[in-house]
This record gives C-alpha cells, sequence and structure tokens, in this order.
C-alpha cells in the first residue's frame, strides 16, 4: 500500500492526478464549441459528429479494460501511459489537415482519456484509507463538475481568437493547450508516485474477454449516438445490427469470464450486493443526468432567450453547487466515516431538482431556472463521489482498479443510453405538438417564397435554425419593413417556443422518474463501515 508515503508526497501525486483527469473529462466539452469552425474549414458536415463519436467510443472501451490491467501492472504505468497518449493524440489533433485525421486522433485521444479517467479515482483507494478517500473522492468529482463549465469557456475563448504569448489563438488552441498540462502531470507522477503491485503470481491478461467486450461496447456506443440521425434511422438495417452484434458480443463476454482466469470483469464482483446495486444506480443515474441535464442550454437558449455565447455560463449554478456539494461531503464523511446517508439523500435533492424543472414554462426567468438546477446540482455533488468510495470499501484492495471502472463504466453506458432514449422521446414529444405547423401563417409565407422546406421535419437541432437569438435576428433582418410577414414570424416564434418547451419538460419528467428509482433502490445498500486501516496484502513495490 501507498499510505506510508508522506503526505506532501500524497499532495503532490493527486494534484497531478486531478489535473489528468481535469483534462480528460475537459474534452468531453470543450471540442464542442471548435466543432463549427473545424466544419468552415473542413467542410465535412456528414462526418462531423464522428468527432465527438470517436473519442465518446474508444474512452468508453478503454474504461474497463485499463482498469483491470492497472490491477495487474500497478496504476503508475497505466496512469502515465495514458497521459502520453493523451498528450500525443491533443498534439496530432491540433495539427491534423482533414476531417479523417482528426477522427482518427480523437479515437487515440479517448484511449487515453478512458485509462486516465478509469484510474484517477482508482488511485485514490491506493493512497489513503477508506475514512479519509471519501474526502478525495469529493474533491475529484468536484475536478470532474469543473470540467463542464471550464470546457465550454475556455473552448469559446481559444476557438474565437485572441492573442496569447504573441500567438492568435483558433480551434486547434483546444487541444494544444493539453500538451504543457498533460507534461506537468507525467513528470510528477513518474517522479512521486511509486508502484504497486497487488499480486503473488504473475499476471494473465484476459485477450479473449477484452476483445469480446471492445466488440460489444463499441457496437452500443455506436448505435446508441448513431440512431436517429441522418442515414441511420432507429429502425435501419445499421442500427438494428449494431443492437443485436451488441448483444451477441456482450453475451458471449459473460460467458468468456466464467472461464477465464483473471478475467477483465471478474464476475464474482456481482456476487457482492453494494456492487450490484451501486451499478444499477449509475447506470440510472447516467441516464436520467445525462439524458436530460444536456438540454438546459438549449430550453435557456431557446425557450428563455438566454443571450450567453456558451453552455458554460448557463451551467454555472448547477456546476457551482455540484463543486460545494461534492467537498464539504467528503469532508463531512472523512470525519464521521458515514456515507450512505449522502447516496440517499443525494439522489432524493437531484431528482426533485430534475423534478422542479417539469415547472418551467417560456414566461420563466433565468433565476426560476437557477434555483433548480442549483438544488439538482447539490445532489449530484452528494450522491456521485460516494458511489464509487462504496464499492471500493466492499471490495478487496486487489480488485480496485477493475471495480471502480467498473462503475464507472456502468455510468457512461447510462449517459449513452441516456441521450439516445431522451433524445429520441424529445423529437418524438415535438413531433406531435408541430404536426399542424405547416398551418402557421409564416410557414405559409416561406413556402410561397421557396423556403418552407426547414420547417417540413423539425426536431431539437433544426429548432435552433429559427429560435436561437442569432437566427431570429437574421429572419427578422430579412423582413424589415415587412409588417404582416414579421407579425407571422413572432407568432411562429410562440408557436414553437411554447412546442419546446412542453416538449423537454416532459423528458424532464421521465428524468426525475429514472432518479426517483434510483432513489428508492439506494436504501437497499447495506453500509458497511469505513475502514480507518487498510488490509496490507502482497505487493511488489518500486
Amino acid at each position: 500500500m501507498l499510505h506510508h508515503l508522506a503526505k506532501r508526497q500524497k499532495i503532490i501525486v493527486m494534484l497531478a492526478v486531478m489535473s489528468g483527469l481535469f483534462l480528460a473529462a475537459l474534452d468531453q466539452t470543450i471540442v464542442g464549441t471548435a466543432l463549427p469552425k473545424i466544419l468552415t474549414e473542413f467542410n465535412a458536415l456528414d462526418k462531423l459528429s464522428w468527432v465527438v463519436t470517436a473519442y465518446l467510443l474508444t474512452s468508453t472501451i478503454a474504461v474497463p479494460i485499463s482498469g483491470k490491467l492497472s490491477d495487474l501492472f500497478g496504476r503508475r504505468l497505466l496512469l502515465t501511459s495514458g497521459i502520453v497518449i493523451f498528450v500525443l493524440a491533443s498534439m496530432l489533433s491540433g495539427v491534423a489537415q482533414n476531417i479523417d485525421q482528426l477522427i482518427a486522433y480523437r479515437a487515440l485521444q479517448g484511449v487515453g482519456a478512458g485509462i486516465l479517467m478509469a484510474n484517477a479515482f482508482a488511485i485514490i483507494g491506493d493512497l489513503f484509507d477508506a475514512r479519509e478517500r471519501g474526502k478525495w473522492q469529493g474533491i475529484f468529482g468536484a475536478v470532474f463538475g469543473l470540467s463542464s463549465l471550464v470546457g465550454p469557456l475556455l473552448g469559446g475563448f481559444l476557438t474565437d481568437g485572441h492573442a496569447i504569448f504573441g500567438l492568435m489563438t483558433n480551434w486547434r488552441w483546444t487541444f494544444f493547450i493539453n500538451v504543457p498540462v498533460g507534461a506537468v502531470a507525467f513528470s510528477l507522477i513518474a517522479r512521486y508516485m511509486p508502484t504497486i503491485i497487488d499480486r503473488t503470481t504473475k499476471p494473465v491478461i484476459d485477450y479473449l474477454g477484452a476483445a469480446l467486450l471492445t466488440v460489444g461496447l463499441a457496437s452500443l456506443v455506436l448505435a446508441t449516438s448513431l440512431g436517429g440521425t441522418n442515414g441511420w434511422a432507429w429502425n435501419s438495417a445499421q442500427i438494428i445490427g449494431l443492437f443485436a452484434s451488441t448483444v451477441v458480443f456482450l453475451t458471449a463476454f459473460v460467458f468468456a469470464e466464467r472461464k477465464a482466469k483473471d478475467p477483465i470483469l471478474p464476475l464474482r464482483f456481482f456476487k457482492v450486493p453494494v456492487f450490484n446495486l451501486i451499478s444499477i444506480m449509475f447506470l440510472l443515474f447516467g441516464m436520467s443526468f445525462f439524458g436530460a441535464i444536456i438540454y438546459i442550454p438549449t430550453f435557456a437558449q431557446l425557450v428563455l432567450n438566454f443571450s450567453a455565447t456558451n453552455s458554460g455560463v448557463i451551467l454555472l449554478p448547477m456546476v457551482a453547487a455540484l463543486t460545494v456539494g461534492s467537498i464539504v461531503i467528503g469532508q463531512i464523511i472523512n470525519k464521521t466515516g458515514k456515507y450512505k446517508i449522502f447516496i440517499v439523500a443525494g439522489l432524493l435533492l437531484a431528482g426533485l431538482g430534475v423534478f422542479t424543472m417539469t415547472g418551467l414554462n417560456p414566461s420563466s426567468t433565468y433565476f426560476d431556472l437557477a434555483w433548480r438546477m442549483a438544488l439538482a446540482g447539490i445532489g449530484l455533488g452528494m450522491a456521485m463521489p460516494v458511489f464509487s468510495l462504496a464499492v471500493q470499501n466492499a471490495l478487496p484492495q486487489k480488485d480496485l482498479g477493475a471495480a471502480t471502472s467498473s462503475t464507472q463504466l456502468f455510468r457512461s453506458i447510462g449517459g449513452t443510453v441516456g441521450l439516445a432514449i431522451m433524445g429520441g422521446m424529445l423529437n418524438n414529444f415535438l413531433n406531435d405538438k408541430l404536426k399542424d405547423v405547416h398551418n402557421e401563417p409564416f410557414v405559409k409565407i416561406a413556402q410561397q417564397s421557396g423556403h418552407g422546406a426547414q420547417f417540413n421535419n423539425i426536431d431539437a437541432n433544426s429548432l435552433q435554425q429559427v429560435l436561437s437569438a442569432p437566427a431570429q435576428d437574421a429572419i427578422k433582418g430579412q423582413l424589415h419593413g415587412q409588417q404582416p410577414a414579421l407579425d407571422a414570424f413572432g407568432h411562429l416564434v410562440h408557436t414553437l417556443q411554447n412546442a419546446f418547451s412542453s416538449s423537454i419538460t416532459q423528458v424532464f419528467m421521465i428524468s426525475a422518474i429514472v432518479m426517483g428509482v434510483a432513489f428508492l433502490i439506494s436504501f437497499a445498500v447495506k453500509e458497511i463501515p469505513l475502514k480507518h486501516h487498510k488490509e496490507v496484502p502482497t505487493t511488489t513495490e518500486i
């Protein structure tokens, strides 16, 4: 174990690991603000979504595999390898000459990010005993939440072009910014973190399990990410085939793990009630949180006419509450040793926060949205870090990496599936509420002028072409002096805003119900007393 390290050395290692985690989480959001500029430069609209999907795909796959490998070969090797891959891929992404290169480098970057995210939370279990882990899990949870705020802000700043050290920034800097921070993190981990390997026998890599899990997860991520997009209808042969592939390969993975000598995901984990319950709650949490929260900035911009240029400012109340909640609860757990109450209370507050969002409408103010986000953020900050703590406390030290990364995987799967489900439901609600939009006076005017095609199939994405502040200003500019057409456009905007508002509040209701199910399950979690001292297994330390 590493708890014998000097306090200063532990803090240095944790700062380095946190910086790596921050970069990995940051790149999930920072690239979003650069996509319009990337589109302009590469002129590849049909492949643009793959810039995001490639990263999500490989990072999801890398999490469980790298978690297990860290148990076999030590966290130090995996963390430094993850940083090297991430930094190298960031440099390559920044110099990409076409969209295909960028997609390939983003996929490589996702591998590094998955390794970092899998092992960042596991290293807490190596450095600290169970009572202290709560404090650091809370700090790491705050770092994860903070990245969602900083990502869009930093991405917008760099993409818009500003002089830094005499150089003008552009979208490529959203990748270059990772290089110096990653280099510092690598040097600190390489210098201050010893290698510790919890084993007495030669490691055996589960190649078959890794291959089956890779194909199964890849099929799932691709199906949920691409389903419903252009050329990839949910009932298309491609999507049905991907879902079938998911079932076949993940089923084969389960059978392979039963016979594996040292499996990627030991099935004995599922004999531990705490692991099962936390995994289910993390899955539901991911579905609810990522499936609904992602639409809050869109709601604020399209319905409340919030004029912020990026989503980071809009989400500030939630991120601030999440950050404070994570840190405060971590400190309380460190002092009291109690953690179940924070899972229960956190899921309750998060569910209530999302439920109160069902009361939003076009006449709501940003304050009405802000306090609801803050309530949900406090709940998320309370519960999210404790999930990993509970699992780490319930399983042996030798399984720390595999156990922690497995729960992170369930959260990731919940998020990708939740996005697909909630997105599909939102568009179905919209289609139902806008089935008579062709009767709108402005739509008839647009059809007469040959510009009515955009109103034939309106979904959550195409609404931005009409409801965003720049779009409204552009359309009003074209109608200058045509008062009847301006009045008709104003009526259309009102109709679309009401339709989107009522549709998204229905999504919030579904999200709240999912969070409510997780809340009910939380009562079944057995609180295992947090250990003051770690078990001392046989280790190899260098």
